[in-house]
């Protein structure tokens, strides 16, 4: 009579079996969801500069073909420019897709510009058809130069981000429909489990009343019997015990029902944050629109501003830091910032080198020129790069202002110098 309790739950898993259980644990619930959003910023990113190689690559290509020309067929310089052109912005990539390309074309002597980021360079066309052979034997073949960048409100880019973004929803969506799914079924199995182990409770006790009444209608009680009546005693006890355990199970599993909807609702706080956020980045991109064809505007309406601010620069800058030489390219470079915050860092960065040279943020000295000059850089808001060198009459020389982004073109401005 004294059976034993069937075990609650599958016999032993197998390897696949433990990580699904792994994976639908309430308590590893959060760092899966952690993991997933990780795993989504990671995703993204990789996919965008994966995106910006296989893009370089391509306009690569085209831009090899497109200085590929035929002298016979007329002046070279007008053909590369239009045929790179029309090759880079005539792309889909650029116009709708928002990405980035930089093209320098430059003649077999490496210093005839052909072609400088989208800016087609007027050069005088030959009078007669020999010079444009002679021209078309200095210049061919072209050596082109290209840069691809792919910005984060880009639509390319967005739509990398939205993608990633409904999958990373949808993994989700199913991780909680398939965790509910196996609280449900815990619940069941504790509540059938306690239904069965309360109805063997029952039959044990109808069963120890009728050895009682059998008791009591034979006497003397034999050894026999008081044995099974202590064995039937000793399995209630047991059985009673179980049924305990099973429902401190059965509120456990209720109470980590009630954490499933908690979960759910964190879901739903984390899809409307994304909407936010998708939101925000639409707005920025009409914000960057909009700035941008005002500053078009702005530039096309007021030349003459500029110049004066040029010159209102250069006799401040001239009068306040006597200890230091500016060169007219400096103090473009500074104008051409076109950030009052940047332009500040970097005027600061001045007065620190021209009062104070030995507690100024000398980062290096530039590599990669000629062995005659000895050129340092100084940096100033994080990217901001000032080049300087020793002065002829005063302690220091302002070669140019840069920064990341226009290094190329500094390092081979400075290669020029005397």
């Amino acid at each position: 009579m004294a059976n034993s309790i069937p075990h609650v739950g599958n016999p032993l898993p197998r390897p696949w079996h433990l990580l699904r259980q792994l994976f639908l644990d309430r308590r590893g619930g959060f760092q899966v969801i952690y993991v997933a959003v990780l795993a989504f910023v990671l995703l993204y990113v990789f996919t965008v500069k994966g995106l910006e190689r296989a893009l370089l690559l391509h306009f690569q290509r085209t831009v090899a073909t497109a200085v590929a020309v035929d002298p016979l067929l007329g002046p070279v310089t007008e053909q590369i420019q239009g045929r790179v052109d029309a090759a880079v912005r005539g792309s889909r990539w650029v116009r709708p897709g928002g990405v980035r390309v930089q093209v320098l074309v430059f003649g077999a002597d490496g210093r005839t510009p052909l072609y400088v980021g989208g800016r087609p360079l007027a050069l005088p066309a030959p009078t007669d058809p020999m010079a444009s052979l002679r021209e078309a034997e200095r210049l061919l073949p072209a050596s082109a130069d290209v840069s691809v960048s792919v910005p984060h409100n880009a639509l390319a880019a967005n739509v990398v981000l939205v993608g990633y973004a409904a999958l990373l929803l949808w993994g989700l969506y199913a991780y909680n429909r398939a965790l509910a799914r196996r609280e449900a079924e815990q619940l069941a199995a504790a509540v059938s489990a306690r239904d069965g182990t309360a109805e063997r409770a029952a039959r044990i006790e109808r069963e120890l009343e009728q050895v009682r009444r059998r008791l009591e209608e034979t006497l003397p009680l034999e050894s026999a019997q008081q044995q099974e009546i202590e064995q039937l005693q000793g399995e209630r006890a047991a059985l009673h015990r179980q049924l305990h355990a099973l429902e401190e199970r059965e509120r456990a599993l209720r109470a980590e029902a009630h954490k499933s909807s908690e979960l759910d609702a964190e879901r739903r706080t984390l899809e409307e944050m994304l909407d936010e956020a998708l939101h925000d980045v639409s707005r920025r991109e009409q914000e960057i629109r909009d700035l941008e064809a005002r500053l078009k505007r702005a530039s096309k309406e007021s030349p003459a501003p500029r110049l004066k601010e040029s010159e209102q620069l250069e006799r401040r800058l001239r009068a306040l830091y006597k200890n230091l030489e500016i060169d007219d390219r400096a103090i473009s470079d500074l104008v051409a910032l076109r950030d009052a915050e940047m332009q500040l860092k970097a005027e600061e960065a001045l007065k620190r080198l021209s009062d104070e040279p030995e507690s100024a943020a000398v980062r290096r000295k530039v590599g990669g020129l000629p062995p005659h000059l000895s050129i340092f850089e100084l940096g100033f808001a994080g990217k901001g790069r000032i080049y300087y060198t020793r002065g002829e009459v005063r302690r220091h020389r302002i070669l140019a202002v840069g920064a990341k982004n226009s290094q190329k073109t500094d390092l081979e401005y400075l290669s020029r110098l005397s």
